[in-house]
């Protein structure tokens, strides 16, 4: 009877042995769950391989496909907060300048914790998929993709560095006429591409302009983003003016604004595509020696 007292009583300690190992284990290996407040932060926690942790986001938060399953808990003007409470997210990722503050002040006071995403380059995005992979357990996935940004980057930059720059419009939106200048996102790209913005040095980041301010500039080329839910119907009818060289020259391209204009790796594939069709207007300004 006594060896079978101690024959229990020696499998009780091992079967609290492995429960007590396996308890800390099983923290270290649980991943966060994350409530994402922008179409680019989505998509950025997806490129690292932390999409399936996401549990909450706001409108047009559309790529890559399985992002259209994630819950809507509000938009850029209005967040649900008692769809937050009910999700109980371990972390919330903010976009600092495109979330309403005053929610995300009540989040903050109701205890959650709140991480804020504001990447204004491209070395920034590489940036913070280093932070978000720390953030989310995907260090070596987002070591991965911040280095192949950064090298494609540079690569980039050095194939475009000393191209003539012709002068392009960029259509930010049609209805009032804007475009860009210095400190917005979309600089960056005419900067590498080595596209000349007349309208760089006006001191707001997204200017409106009139069609008047556009005549008196020779514009060779003319670069207008439309998004996948936007139509040629919703964009500035350009060829109501055929005075401007970039319009008697047939010289519009469209860019596909939602990868643009999200701060992500799909956005270095569009810098791509957008210097290569400023390449073919130079080339077609050469040919006809307009340049």
């Amino acid at each position: 009877m006594t060896s079978r007292i101690q024959f229990l009583l020696t499998v009780a300690m091992v079967s609290l042995s492995f429960t007590l190992l396996a308890q800390p284990h099983s923290k270290v290996t649980a991943k966060p769950s994350i409530i994402a407040l922008s179409p680019h932060i989505v998509e950025m926690l997806y490129d690292i391989g932390a999409g399936e942790q996401i549990i909450g986001t706001t409108s047009f938060a559309d790529y890559p496909e399985q992002a259209k399953n994630i819950p809507v808990i509000g938009n850029y003007l209005r967040l649900q907060i008692e769809k937050v409470i009910t999700l109980q997210p371990d972390y919330i990722i903010a976009w600092k300048s495109g979330n309403p503050s005053d929610d995300l002040a009540r989040l903050k006071q109701l205890g959650f914790n709140i991480i804020y995403s504001e990447p204004n380059s491209f070395e920034d995005i590489a940036k913070e998929m280093r932070e978000f992979g720390a953030l989310t357990g995907h260090q070596t996935q987002a070591e991965q993709k911040a280095q192949q940004l950064l090298t494609e980057l540079k690569l980039i930059k050095k194939q475009n560095q000393n191209k003539t720059p012709i002068t392009v419009f960029y259509e930010l939106w049609s209805r009032p006429l804007a475009t860009i200048a210095k400190g917005s996102w979309p600089q960056q790209f005419l900067n590498i591409c080595q596209a000349h913005n007349p309208f760089k040095q006006v001191t707001t980041p997204y200017p409106q302009v009139n069609i008047e301010k556009v005549l008196q500039t020779s514009i060779q080329l003319i670069i207008q983003p439309l998004s996948t839910n936007q139509t040629d119907k919703q964009a500035f009818n350009w060829h109501d003016w055929p005075v401007i060289p970039a319009v008697k020259n047939k010289q519009i391209i469209q860019p596909n604004a939602d990868a643009m204009h999200r701060m992500t790796m799909r956005s270095l594939g569009e810098l791509k595509k957008l210097c290569a069709s400023i390449d073919e207007t130079r080339q077609y300004l050469r040919q006809n020696n307009e340049q």
